[in-house]
């Protein structure tokens, strides 16, 4: 990652952090059959990714493309920083559930290691959600999604993506 911006006061300001995503990726899922249920069955799959900024940097916005077991599913993410708090608020919206956005995953930066958490209701159950970002490098990152159902104590790690840059 680039060295890092700071605003007026010196402290850093982590508008740039998803630069790194910037443009096309292809990806390589790997996603729990069925999570907290003690699963241990993978399915892996292919996608591609379009990433642009958007509201003159202090946003960017993707549509991805999965071809699951389950079908064809298309999905946007929306990513919003703040300058105030310097934190990013990471939405998302799925074909495979129509008409819904998912909570905000909130959080930042620290290096090329974001982390990000939600709660939220998984199948009933009041739960923490996590997204980690590792930038590898300025053509290799990695995401995973992890759930914790015992208050952030445990975490199973549930989907994973290893992005590798397009063009």
């Amino acid at each position: 990652m680039k060295q890092p911006i700071t605003n007026e006061s010196g402290e850093r300001d982590g508008r740039k952090d998803f630069d790194f995503l910037l443009r096309s990726w292809k990806i390589q899922h790997r996603r729990l059959k069925e999570r907290l249920k003690e699963c241990i069955e993978w399915e892996e799959f292919e996608g591609i990714i379009k990433v642009r900024s958007i509201l003159g940097g202090l946003g960017n916005m993707d549509e991805l493309m999965m071809d699951r077991a389950s079908g064809h599913v298309q999905a946007v993410t929306v990513r919003l920083y703040n300058p105030e708090t310097r934190e990013w608020s990471i939405y998302w919206t799925a074909s495979s559930h129509p008409g819904r956005m998912d909570v905000p995953m909130v959080g930042k930066f620290d290096g090329p290691r974001g982390e990000f958490y939600s709660q939220e209701v998984f199948e009933g159950r009041h739960i923490f959600n996590r997204f980690i970002w590792n930038v590898d490098s300025s053509d290799s990152c990695r995401w995973e999604q992890a759930f914790s159902a015992d208050g952030g104590k445990t975490w199973e790690t549930n989907w994973t993506m290893k992005f590798t840059r397009q063009g």
